[in-house]
């Protein structure tokens, strides 16, 4: 038994010596969240190119903010764009100046906002099982620093966390405000029972913080941002039964001037300058119809959130109901006679029913909105395993039922992620953007490599449960996941940006170097906002080969500022003109794309004829 459990005795020892010194703790464990964070947020953050659709919008807004000096109005492609407050346009200006205009400035703010609520997640574990030790009268620090740790790595190392926090939007800016606003509200919560302000009217310093973080939400994305805090919060506190007593120590009056301080000029600064414009496209279209009608298309099925979370989360994910069943959140009475740094899992647990319930229940539906509930659910993972991390190398402690059923979940989860890797070509459709995309991956074996390393991580996971060895099971979802990110799923997203994006990117380029002045852009058949980030030009948009017709024809009808126009198009889209050989000239074609120069008193009206093409190429019916 000594030779089994020699590794993990080493283990232990190392964390022990390393926690005899609590300097070199500290040291350690930042040292430990920048490694995780740079793999996760700032690892080539910068070297893939803007992602179209949406990515491109926020940059080019914030671009105009920085050049213009507006930083009251975004402006996208000459039309405002008030889908979101200014917040992250701010940011990411301030970025432009401190780096430059790129692809670093424009994701900085959801790295660093990501890493920032990793960060305090780890502070605010930690902090809480510091309390127990006190409580307990015992000394754990191994248990306490492994389980911050684990949480602020599975936070750090989840998928939608990955993916909304190194693309350059919202979404994560939004999350992380509100995710640090309720963690600095559990810790003033907390530490208010044991170091009560005397006589103090002021709320202590993490009130404070939350308030100005929940300002800092509105600021990214309007109401939510106030109203998922309060529901989250007030339900935790009517559940426990200190509503009153709570009200009064955060001084709640004073906390909603703070916010509305904060937070209100920006808007009464835009509604003055825009007017009902803004009132009817903002809370109008971009939140109330969002949440009770479905916009853009973007509706869902009832159990939309469920395959999310499964996903969004994994591998995590199918510990979820273990940690909730852990906790016994039903038994109101035992938590209401715990001592409040011990309620952290209550409050992890209504963090992350209130973000789920709330998102189903709205009409719109994205994968993005219950990204907030992402680090509750890194909380309720890492305290369900806390339970698992035995008080000494010579003993082990017990898995619960749901626990084990869990595990072996995991594995058939894996295996089942494998087989679909391994069959990833039958799977994924064409791409008529990139075709030649998904044919590279294959040919780049990132699908069979992808779906032997979670294939093997599940065999291991078998045998770690089959010998009860619990705590290294999170380990190799955890090793299994930064391999999967390493070594495939990078790869596979630099070969998609010199599939998809890159060629946008080149013809922008030589957009630059030909466009007459005066020389309108059209982009025919598709929205990529890409190029007009790249190109600083305008551009506008057309649906379709016979609108572009009438577009020409009506410029013949006034008078020119240019006798030509450059059009950008897909092949199929342009043929489908039907124009003559010398009604146009073609100045390049990368990927799927087309740049042509079409002079415009040569065409005149007329119907579609797909009767021409492209020299040397072939209409396919």
């Amino acid at each position: 038994m000594k030779m089994k459990l020699s590794f993990p005795h080493t283990v232990d020892q190392w964390f022990k010596n390393i926690l005899k010194r609590p300097a070199l703790a500290v040291t350690v464990s930042v040292l430990w969240l920048i490694v995780i964070g740079w793999i996760a947020y700032g690892w080539n953050l910068g070297n893939i190119g803007l992602v179209d659709e949406t990515e491109p919008l926020f940059a080019e807004a914030s671009r105009q903010m920085f050049v213009t000096g507006d930083w009251i109005t975004p402006f996208f492609d000459g039309e405002t764009r008030f889908d979101k407050p200014a917040l992250i346009y701010w940011c990411q200006a301030i970025a432009y100046a401190i780096i430059g205009v790129n692809e670093w400035a424009v994701r900085l703010p959801s790295a660093l906002a990501a890493m920032g609520v990793v960060g305090l997640a780890f502070y605010t574990v930690h902090w809480s099982l510091s309390r127990q030790d006190e409580i307990e009268q015992v000394s754990r620090p191994v248990r306490r620093y492994l389980t911050a740790g684990l949480a602020a790595t599975i936070m750090a190392l989840t998928p939608e966390m990955i993916a909304w926090g190194r693309i350059g939007v919202s979404d994560m800016l939004l999350t992380g405000c509100i995710a640090s606003a309720l963690l600095c509200f559990f810790l003033g919560y907390a530490e208010n029972a044991k170091f009560p302000i005397a006589n103090s009217k002021l709320p202590n310093k993490w009130y404070l913080a939350c308030y100005v973080l929940i300002a800092g939400a509105i600021l990214t994305k309007g109401p939510v941002g106030i109203v998922l805090p309060g529901i989250i919060i007030g339900a935790f506190v009517l559940y426990l039964g200190n509503l009153r007593q709570v009200w009064r120590e955060m001084n709640v009056l004073m906390g909603m001037l703070i916010i509305l301080v904060l937070s209100v000029p920006w808007y009464a600064l835009v509604i003055w300058r825009n007017g009902w414009t803004f009132i009817n496209s903002f809370f109008g279209y971009h939140n109330l119809e969002r949440f009770t009608e479905v916009v853009n298309g973007h509706s869902a099925p009832w159990y939309f959130y469920f395959l999310v979370v499964l996903l969004g989360f994994a591998p995590y994910s199918v510990y979820l109901p273990a940690a909730m069943i852990r906790l016994k959140f039903w038994q109101r009475s035992h938590w209401r006679s715990q001592e409040r740094s011990q309620q952290l899992g209550l409050f992890a647990c209504i963090w992350f029913l209130g973000v789920f319930g709330f998102f189903s229940i709205a009409v719109t539906k994205l994968p993005s909105y219950v990204l907030p509930l992402m680090p509750a659910a890194a909380i309720l993972v890492a305290l369900l395993w806390s339970d698992l991390i035995p008080p000494d190398t010579q003993t082990r402690s017990p898995a619960s039922a749901s626990f084990l059923w869990s595990a072996w979940v995991n594995v058939v989860f894996l295996s089942a992620v494998a087989v679909g890797l391994f069959q990833l070509s039958k799977l994924v459709g064409y791409d008529p953007a990139a075709p030649n995309l998904y044919q590279l991956i294959q040919q780049l074996g990132l699908p069979i490599m992808g779906g032997m390393i979670w294939l093997l991580c599940a065999i291991i996971i078998a045998a770690f449960i089959i010998t009860r060895r619990w705590p290294w099971i999170i380990s190799a979802n955890l090793l299994g996941f930064m391999a999967f990110f390493i070594i495939v799923l990078m790869p596979a997203l630099l070969v998609m940006d010199q599939q998809r994006q890159l060629p946008l990117r080149e013809l922008s380029a030589t957009i630059v170097q030909v466009q007459q002045p005066n020389e309108e852009l059209v982009m025919l058949g598709f929205k990529k906002p890409s190029v007009v980030f790249y190109s600083h030009k305008h551009v506008t948009y057309i649906p379709s080969s016979q609108e572009v017709l009438d577009h020409i024809h009506k410029q013949n009808t006034k008078p020119l500022k240019a006798s030509s126009l450059l059009l950008l198009a897909e092949q199929d889209r342009f043929v489908r003109m039907g124009l003559q050989p010398e009604d146009y000239q073609i100045i390049t074609s990368k990927g799927a794309y087309y740049l042509v120069r079409v002079p415009v008193k040569k065409i005149k009206n007329q119907k579609l004829d797909i009767s021409y093409s492209l020299p040397s190429e072939k209409i396919s019916n």
